[in-house]
Formats: structure tokens, C-alpha cells, sequence
């Protein structure tokens, strides 16, 4: 039997906002304390009801919350039961909840759906994971909006809740104050995703490398449904991407990740396509763009420094880009995201 964590109290008063002991105390002294509730809707997907407070949870910024309608023993898949302390006053108290996968997707507890509608009334950012999405549409909160699931179900999420315009072609779907994902490993993705909204692209790549999890990935990529990656892989496109990510700053070319992969160019486009699920200009792009994020978050490089650093050219390129990508300029982007009390300049 897995049991949730430790029974922590919910009133702030018994935890002030933003106190965190140890190594994590001094870089997090400034940061609001940000609650997140994980709303378990029996029969539970036990990997995906984990997921959050592994990634979230590491992260000195957030306090995550396992809860449930009823508290206690909870159904889960695979013949595992769950026990939770919390009940929905956990998502009364959060900034975001987070619906994870659940064979409920037509008779969520009534008490859950009431809760949702609260939360997402309040103003709160709500997420779901999998098939966590047929909860959210059960409570209406998907009606109008763009929503995602796992690609196998999304049909049946089309057919049973038709005003919702389903898009089963991404990894997570961003609508408003509304986030789905889709299958369980894509929840990965859409926590990273959460991570980097709140605190920066920096803290969300150190949850990855933490968790020993892919690098951000953007929400409109496919869910690669026709070639799925395998569970073990030593594709030659790891060292030409390896060997990218350490040469951001110099132009790349076809050629050079062709000839660092030992395949053409024609096959390199292929397989780099069907294995990431966009092009290899889109992924550098993406990358690039990642790194100066990062740039702007953690040092005092100027804009052009950053676009030279990250490989973007110029500083009017990287201004272009930021804004197309997260409607923001880079000045705007480090004065939201930029924590320490100061930065370091790089070398």
C-alpha cells in the first residue's frame, strides 16, 4: 500500500509563506510560497498522482498537497490503493490544482467536480494530466476552450463533451487559466511547463535535470503517436544533439548534425523529425531560445551578449523571437524572472 506524505497542516500560520530550511533557504527567501493541490480522482493513475510533487515539490517556491474527496483509502490502478490525509480543503487553499489520470472520465465524485468549479470561479490556475482532462470537462471547464489528452482518448473526450475543441496533436494545451496534457509522460512536460511560468526557464531545467528528465519541451509539439521513442535508445541523433546543445553559440548547419550523427541529411531530417517531432532548425530554434531565457534569468549580460551567447545573431532577433514565442520583450522577461537578489555576470 503507498501512502501519501506527511500530514501538513494547511493554515499558513502554521507555515509561513516561503520558509524553507537548509541549503534551499537563502535562495528562496524571497519567493511567495506557492500552494499546489493534487486533486486524486478514484480509480488514480499512481505515476501520474507522483508526478507533481516530483517535480513541483522540489522546487523551495512550492507546497504541494495530495487530496482527495474522501480522505483515506483510495482506489488506484494496477491494484495499488493510496492512502490520502487531505480532503478538498487543499484545493480551497491552492493557487493551481492538478487533476491527474483517472478512469473516472464519466462519474467524477460530484464533490471533486463542485470543488473544480470553485477553484477555476476564484480564478486558479487548474491542470489536468492524461485523462485527468474528462474530470475538468465533466465540471465545465473545458467548454469553449482548447484541450488536450492522451491521443487514444481523444475522440471519446470529443464524442462525450462536444464543446470541447480537442487537439490531440500536442504535449500540453494552455488555455487561459487552463492547462491539459496528454498521456502520462507529456504530464513531465506540462509540470516543467508550470515550473517555468512560475519561476523561470532555469528552475524548470533544474527540475528536469533533478527528476533526469528531458529538457523543456514546448506544448504544440506532437505527441508522437505514429513513432513512439523507445524505452531504451543509442540513436547517433543523441550525439548530434549533445554536440548542439554545447555549440549553441556557433552557427549550425544540416551538414554539421548530419556529419555528427553519420547519417545524410535527408536522413537526419527524417529521423530527427519522427524521434522529437519537429524539424531540427525548429528544435535548435527552441533551444536557443531556452538558453536565453536562462541567460536572462541568471546573469547581467546584456540583450546582444545573450543573442551572441544563446546563437540568436542579434539583439533585435532575440527580441523577435521572445515575443513570438511568450509575448515578451527580453527586458520585461529578466524583470519577472530574475530572483536572486543579484545576478552574476557571465564569462
Amino acid at each position: 500500500m503507498v501512502r501519501s506524505g506527511p500530514d501538513r497542516s494547511l493554515n499558513s500560520a502554521a507555515r509561513p509563506q516561503g520558509r524553507v530550511s537548509g541549503l534551499n533557504a537563502t535562495q528562496s527567501k524571497d519567493l511567495a510560497m506557492h500552494r499546489v493541490a493534487v486533486l486524486a480522482v478514484p480509480a488514480v493513475k499512481p505515476f501520474d498522482l507522483s508526478m507533481p510533487y516530483t517535480l513541483l515539490g522540489g522546487h523551495p517556491g512550492y507546497e504541494v498537497t495530495v487530496c482527495t474527496a474522501v480522505p483515506g483509502v483510495v482506489a488506484a490502478s494496477g491494484g495499488i490503493e493510496v492512502v490520502i490525509r487531505h480532503g478538498l480543503e487543499a484545493v480551497a487553499a491552492a493557487d493551481t490544482v492538478i487533476v491527474p489520470s483517472t478512469a473516472s472520465r464519466h462519474d467524477a465524485e460530484p464533490a471533486a467536480l463542485d470543488a473544480l468549479q470553485e477553484a477555476a470561479a476564484a480564478g486558479k490556475r487548474v491542470a489536468s494530466i492524461c485523462s485527468g482532462a474528462f474530470v475538468l470537462a465533466q465540471a465545465g471547464l473545458l467548454d469553449g476552450r482548447v484541450a488536450t489528452t492522451h491521443w487514444a482518448l481523444a475522440e471519446e473526450l470529443q464524442r462525450a463533451f462536444p464543446a470541447v475543441r480537442v487537439d490531440a496533436d500536442r504535449l500540453f494545451a494552455e488555455d487561459g487559466r487552463i492547462v491539459t496534457g496528454a498521456g502520462s509522460a507529456a504530464g513531465i512536460d506540462l509540470c516543467l511547463h508550470l515550473i517555468s511560468c512560475d519561476y523561470g526557464a532555469a528552475a524548470a531545467n533544474t527540475a528536469a535535470r533533478a527528476a533526469v528528465v528531458t529538457p523543456v519541451r514546448h506544448g504544440g509539439q506532437a505527441q508522437f503517436v505514429q513513432t513512439p521513442l523507445p524505452a531504451e535508445t543509442d540513436s547517433s541523433l543523441d550525439a548530434a544533439r549533445i554536440w548542439a546543445l554545447q555549440h549553441l553559440n556557433q552557427p549550425i548547419s544540416l551538414h554539421d548534425l548530419a556529419a555528427r550523427a553519420k547519417v545524410s541529411v535527408r536522413t537526419l531530417t527524417r529521423r530527427f523529425t519522427a524521434e522529437t517531432g519537429v524539424t531540427p532548425f525548429q528544435w535548435l530554434l527552441q533551444q536557443r531560445l531556452l538558453r536565453a531565457r536562462e541567460l536572462l534569468e541568471t546573469t547581467d549580460l546584456t540583450v546582444d551578449h545573450v543573442a551572441r551567447r544563446s546563437g540568436l545573431g542579434s539583439g533585435e532577433s532575440l527580441r523577435q523571437h521572445l515575443s513570438r514565442q511568450i509575448g515578451m520583450t527580453p527586458a520585461a522577461y529578466r524583470s519577472a524572472f530574475t530572483h536572486r537578489p543579484s545576478a552574476k555576470t557571465g564569462q
